[in-house]
């Protein structure tokens, strides 16, 4: 698992696509920490929302972009290794459940090493490491990277990800914040299921996001371990 898991992290770190996405995360981070006290100056802040000001630019990005970040880069995670055969040779010289899980731990660790250089820059204009942020940015890029993997499974064909990927990234924030707020109570039980509900609030609740994701990579699991390479 540990060569799988060092595999998928190195391999994330190239490519335009990745490189064009961290330079992304980079430079919203710098300049929307640079630049937050003039933000600050123009619009009213709740003592609150002004400790957190030096974030806003970086949470918006990730709430907004994160599942389309995610899937751009990792949606063929596992399709691929089928698609171009090399799926078989894994699975000769590991077990399946290695390389899900290792495949699942690389992009994880990619993302945490990306975000926490993010928040180390935005520490330095606001003189802390927001600890309790970071873990609930980390926890929903968890989740996202979980369903990521999921589809990944499920669909054999990389075009086919890539394009459901694409689809979801973009509905994903819209529909999620819907579902948080709305007031139809046939749809509004769904906010239970999905992440943006348990980040509102300032405790630890965002845990049970780490819980949804368990749950996807172990049906994501059950599914590889039945399926035919």
């Amino acid at each position: 698992m540990y060569n799988i898991s060092k595999r998928e992290f190195y391999s994330l770190f190239k490519g335009i696509k990745s490189i064009f996405i961290i330079a992304i995360l980079l430079l919203t981070a710098y300049y929307s920490a640079k630049f937050s006290n003039v933000l600050m100056g123009v619009i009213e802040f709740t003592p609150e929302e002004a400790k957190h000001i030096h974030t806003l630019g970086l949470l918006t990005l990730l709430f907004l972009f994160g599942q389309l970040f995610i899937t751009g880069l990792s949606h063929d995670c596992m399709n691929r290794e089928t698609h171009e055969r090399t799926m078989r040779f894994l699975v000769t010289r590991t077990s399946r459940s290695s390389i899900l899980y290792g495949k699942f731990f690389g992009i994880a660790l990619f993302w945490f090493v990306c975000v926490a250089i993010s928040f180390l820059i935005v520490s330095i204009f606001a003189k802390q490491f927001d600890l309790f942020i970071f873990s609930q940015i980390m926890s929903l890029l968890i989740y996202q990277i979980a369903l990521t993997v999921l589809l990944s499974v499920l669909i054999p064909k990389p075009g086919i990800t890539m394009f459901l990927g694409t689809i979801i990234g973009l509905a994903f924030p819209i529909f999620g914040l819907w579902v948080s707020f709305t007031p139809n109570a046939w749809v509004s039980w769904i906010k239970f299921i999905a992440p943006f509900y348990y980040l509102e609030r300032d405790d630890f609740t965002y845990l049970v996001i780490l819980i949804f994701a368990g749950l996807m990579l172990f049906t994501a699991h059950l599914i590889f371990k039945r399926r035919e390479c």
